[in-house]
């Protein structure tokens, strides 16, 4: 397996990345959002998020090919997705350093994603609150997430 590179999006990446969301989206809440819900989030949905907001967008690639993503938005992690095919390489551990490198300290899960969860907390994470709130028109139990940032001493770099 060839070296993981970490590096901002760019324009061109972005049928990449809304390659990778959906096929993450669908997956990950395939047990936990409506048929209809999913289905309504296209390439076109993200592609159109990712053009505005791709100056927020890091993206994982191995061998020239877009596997994952984060979005941090003023701390707030507020997407993680590695391709279905690539979980488990390691993408997603290397996305999320860098994305606390960068400042993200808090984040939202569903409640019921159980995976992301679990990877979440075995990096440190601490459950703060859990809450209903409305997406895509259903709603859904969720979760919030915080992490304290590194401080002097503590062995990390900047």
């Amino acid at each position: 397996m060839s070296a993981l590179a970490i590096r901002d999006a760019a324009p061109a990446d972005i049928p990449a990345l809304a390659r990778v969301a959906l096929a993450s989206y669908r997956s990950a809440f395939a047990a936990i959002a409506s048929p209809e819900y999913l289905a309504s989030r296209t390439d076109a949905t993200f592609a159109e998020r990712f053009t505005t907001s791709l100056d927020r967008v890091r993206l994982a690639e191995r061998d020239g090919a877009v596997i994952g993503f984060t979005m941090v938005t003023a701390g707030h992690l507020d997407m993680l997705f590695v391709d279905p095919a690539a979980q488990g390489s390691g993408a997603g551990s290397a996305l999320l350093a860098d994305a606390e490198a960068r400042g993200a300290c808090t984040l939202e899960s569903f409640r019921d994603n159980h995976p992301a969860r679990a990877f979440y907390e075995r990096h440190g994470w601490r459950l703060t609150r859990a809450y209903d709130r409305d997406v895509g028109g259903g709603v859904h139990a969720c979760v919030f997430y915080e992490k304290a940032p590194p401080t002097a001493g503590d062995g990390r770099q900047d």
